[in-house]
This record gives structure tokens, C-alpha cells and sequence, in this order.
């Protein structure tokens, strides 16, 4: 009897001790729980950047925590200028797959590059030129190509802030929506700008021993401004084949060894194949 009481007596105490103890650890449990989920959705969320590509799945941050992409003022955008190293490059880029893009008629533009995962090297290097223009890091994107395959397809991509300094860019490579050859590309193409056109739309064929430009989105008398300039301000003999509805430029094998010396000084060393090095 003595020691039945005394065993009410101690659990009389130890229980409330052992309740609060309990949830105690479900809160904590509870915390870590929503805490996880918070931390997963702050990293993976679904965005659509229009590039006319496919479905864009997921969006991984190259950061763990969420970016608050801080808002500039009218006077802060206009405080932004291109050197002329980056026009240049950029003048070559825009030939390629990289895109000027306006949200509205009248507002500012920005610039949006765009790469496949092998060209990881070669994307973080445009990045590097440009990061003062932007706003976070470059992002990993997951692309559908099409449901009928359900094949998907990873690029890294980072887009800069919409700025005035890069309107002018705009009025030169975009007619109606369309991207074009600006008339006086002689003028502005020089040979950092070729060598970033050919970073982006340029092949080697090592068979042949000669290179090409997959200009076939241009219309064929921008294609042919594009040879003249080729040809006469840089000595290339060149010729246009013809690709689906439009045309390649192929830069010929004599005229390989000129095109090295004149784009090898300006290009990534990730990008030295595509001019057979």
C-alpha cells in the first residue's frame, strides 16, 4: 500500500513534466516541417520568360534564398552606359541568339542570353561581362520540346535590367517584331563582334575544314548584306547555302586561317573549336 502511494505520488510529478516535454518536441517537429517547405518553395518556382522555345517546367535559383530584385529609378537607369567593348560584343551577339526585348511599345529594353548546359563556361562568361546590368545571377531553365516527344532540354539563362542605354540596340535589330541585319552593320560589325556571332551561330565542319553561320532566321538579302560585309571588310571569301527557308553563310576553308587570326584574340577559349582549334 505504502508503495503504491508513493508510485502516484512520483508520477504525480514526473507526468506534467513528460506533457510538456512531448509538445515541446511536436512544435519544434512542426517548425522544422514548415521551415523546410518555405526553404523549397523559396528555390524551385514556375516561370514563363516567352522565348517561344516550349514549356519552361522548373526554375532552379542559383541561390538557395529568393533575390529581391531591387526597383531602379528613372534616374538610375539612366545612369547606365555600354562601353564600347560591350557594344560591340553585343552588336555580334544579337546576330546570333542573344535578344533585345521591349514589355511595352514605349518603354526600355533589355537583353536576354540564352545558352544549352554544355555552354555553361561560355554563358557565365557573358555573364561576367554584363553583370553590372543585372539584377541576379543566371538560373538553370529545364525546357519540354515538344509534347509529342516529351524530350527536355536544360540552358542557362540571365536577362539584364530594361534600360535606355540598350534602346538604341533595339531600333537597329528589330523591324515590326522581327529581328534583322541593321543596314550599316559595316559600320558596327567589328572583329570582337564576329567572334561572339560565331560563339553563338557559328559551327566548324571539320570535315570540310570550313565554318558556318546559321543565319537562316535572317531574310536572304539581310544574308547577303551580311556576306558583303564579310567579304570585303574582312577578306573572307564566303557563300550562302541554302537551309528549310533560309540560308547559312559558309566562310570557306582558304579563308579559315584569316578568320582565326582575326576572331581568336576576342574569344572565349571555350569557343575556339568553332573556328577548328
Amino acid at each position: 500500500m505504502i508503495l503504491v502511494l508513493i508510485t502516484n505520488n512520483i508520477l504525480a510529478k514526473v507526468l506534467p513534466s513528460l506533457r510538456i516535454l512531448t509538445l515541446f518536441l511536436l512544435l519544434m517537429i512542426t517548425i522544422t516541417i514548415l521551415y523546410a517547405a518555405a526553404l523549397l518553395v523559396s528555390v524551385v518556382y514556375i516561370q514563363s520568360i516567352g522565348s517561344g522555345i516550349g514549356t519552361i517546367d522548373l526554375i532552379f535559383l542559383s541561390s538557395v534564398l529568393p533575390l529581391k530584385v531591387k526597383r531602379l529609378t528613372k534616374k538610375e537607369k539612366a545612369e547606365f552606359t555600354l562601353t564600347k567593348e560591350h557594344k560591340d560584343i553585343l552588336i555580334g551577339l544579337l546576330l546570333g541568339d542573344v535578344f533585345a526585348e521591349k514589355r511595352t511599345p514605349n518603354g526600355n529594353t533589355r537583353i536576354r542570353f540564352d545558352q544549352g548546359i554544355e555552354h555553361e563556361a561560355y554563358l557565365l562568361h557573358l555573364y561576367d561581362l554584363f553583370k553590372g546590368f543585372c539584377a541576379s545571377t543566371p538560373i538553370t531553365i529545364n525546357r519540354q520540346s515538344t509534347p509529342k516527344t516529351g524530350l527536355i532540354y536544360s540552358s542557362n539563362y540571365f536577362a539584364t535590367f530594361s534600360l535606355p542605354c540598350f534602346n538604341e540596340l533595339h531600333s537597329l535589330f528589330y523591324r515590326e517584331g522581327r529581328k534583322i541585319v541593321p543596314l550599316n552593320i559595316a559600320e558596327l560589325l567589328t572583329p570582337s563582334g564576329l567572334a561572339y556571332l560565331i560563339s553563338d551561330d557559328g559551327t566548324y565542319q571539320k570535315s570540310h575544314n570550313f565554318v558556318k553561320l546559321c543565319t537562316e532566321s535572317f531574310i536572304e538579302s539581310d544574308v547577303d548584306l551580311l556576306i558583303q560585309v564579310l567579304e570585303n571588310k574582312f577578306k573572307l571569301e564566303c557563300r550562302k547555302e541554302k537551309r528549310d527557308k533560309g540560308f547559312r553563310i559558309v566562310i570557306k576553308r582558304k579563308s579559315l586561317e584569316t578568320l582565326q587570326k582575326l576572331v581568336c584574340p576576342h574569344l572565349h577559349s571555350s569557343m575556339l573549336y568553332k573556328v577548328g582549334l
